[in-house]
């Protein structure tokens, strides 16, 4: 799809989209929990799909009933009944990384295939680390598809966590189904220490057996048993800081408020906040409602290393300063949706936004309007909406191919987008 969007004033109010972070982790927990799983608030990303069509794949039932998701599952007793074949991740770097550790608890061949950018990305971790566990392994090359066979067993291990805390939080996960006792999980080089984070929230959350945690670095089971085996589960999914960061970025141009984010989540990319604040801007809340409103602007320095989701947002924001800004922890985006670092660099030059990257830095240069052109989303949804709101203070018309990407994360994004007064209009179907 190739849509065209003017300079536009845009104004109103957003509820911020489901939390897809938390939506697939919860869809995962609500698989090993044994008993009904009632999820509020439920993500309709295609991420989110995905995630639902593994657990259905593996004998949870599920049922979408006036905006709830019900959720039934015997837990590892599922798990094991489910028989050999494929299953499909989509383009979900967050589920095939998830949810490897939880198919190889089963003792059949599971092969785990994937398409678009999923194809080209790096599964090198599960080759070094699941034989460790028992676990048989085979890829194309360190590339999907990947097969396995367990079942894992639940030893202690120490893992390298430099490239995503994704992997981390499958085998988390498998542990915990396992209700794993005297064993435990180091990891060497963590980072996105936030995300592990919420994962324990969600376990806690679910009433799975949650490891005790030194600097969630290592991970300690110690052999508890699930705290609420066969109760129901009530669990609400919040609200994604990731994607309305977004709209926290416009706001410093357009008078929009952003409500159902949760102040006191663990959410990474919850720091857009400080970085609003660093650069001079006065953000607002009221109740669950956030404004931001311009102050006086200066460039900002952050270390997006625990936080790569912010990088795009955080160029658009940089475009709008004075100076010369700086980001760091470019080597988290290599192995995004795109090379994302690449990608930022090429469509924002497009529309004049001088960005230079150095090493694991990236310093972008503001404070001049930007002017529109044709761009191009590299089938990352981020960047797609990242070019969206540049656009809407651009001069002139800017085009954005492969529109559609926003699909992965965010669905009603340019619904949103108009009906805060966004002029877009549809030039391509697609």
């Amino acid at each position: 799809m190739k849509v065209s969007i003017q300079s536009s004033t845009l104004s109103g109010q957003v509820t911020a989209p489901a939390s897809k972070s938390a939506m697939q982790r919860a869809c995962a927990a609500a698989l090993l929990h044994r008993g009904q799983s009632y999820i509020y608030n439920p993500g309709k990303s295609n991420d989110d799909k995905v995630a639902l069509s593994i657990i259905r794949a593996f004998g949870a039932t599920t049922e979408l009933q006036q905006g709830r998701l019900e959720v039934y599952s015997k837990g590892l007793e599922t798990l094991l009944q489910a028989q050999a074949g494929t299953i499909h991740c989509g383009e979900s770097g967050l589920s095939i990384r998830m949810f490897a550790p939880i198919c190889a608890l089963t003792p059949h061949k599971i092969k785990l295939e994937g398409s678009g950018s999923l194809r080209n990305r790096p599964m090198h971790f599960f080759e070094e680390v699941l034989p460790q566990l028992g676990v048989q392994v085979s890829s194309n090359k360190g590339l999907l598809p990947l097969c396995l066979q367990g079942p894992l067993q639940a030893r202690s291990i120490s893992v390298d966590g430099s490239l995503s805390s994704q992997y981390i939080t499958g085998l988390l996960m498998a542990y915990a189904a396992l209700e794993a006792k005297d064993v435990q999980i180091h990891i060497l080089n963590p980072v996105s220490k936030p995300y592990l984070a919420l994962s324990l929230q969600v376990l806690r959350d679910f009433g799975l057996p949650c490891p005790r945690h030194e600097q969630l670095q290592t991970f300690i089971f110690d052999g508890a048993s699930a705290h609420n085996k066969n109760e129901d589960v009530y669990y609400t999914v919040e609200g994604d800081w990731s994607n309305a960061a977004f709209w926290l970025v416009a706001a410093l141009r357009h008078p929009i408020n952003i409500r159902g984010l949760d102040l006191n989540s663990v959410q990474a990319d919850k720091r857009i906040l400080e970085v609003l604040q660093q650069c001079g801007a006065n953000v607002h809340r009221k109740q669950d409602v956030i404004s931001v409103e311009a102050g006086e602007l200066q460039p900002f320095s952050f270390d997006a290393t625990d936080s790569p989701d912010l990088f795009p947002p955080l160029v658009a924001l940089a475009a709008m300063l004075p100076g010369t800004s700086q980001i760091s922890g470019v080597h988290r985006l290599q192995h995004k949706e795109s090379n994302r670092a690449q990608s930022l660099q090429s469509e924002f030059g497009k529309l004049g936004l001088a960005i230079h990257i150095n090493g694991n830095t990236m310093d972008i240069t503001g404070g001049q309007r930007l002017k529109g052109a044709d761009c191009h989303a590299h089938n990352d949804h981020r960047i797609a909406m990242a070019l969206s709101i540049a656009a809407s203070i651009a001069q002139g018309s800017t085009h954005i191919s492969n529109a559609e990407s926003v699909q992965k994360s965010y669905p009603d994004f340019f619904e949103v987008f108009q009906s805060l007064g966004g002029q877009l209009q549809i030039l391509e179907e697609g």
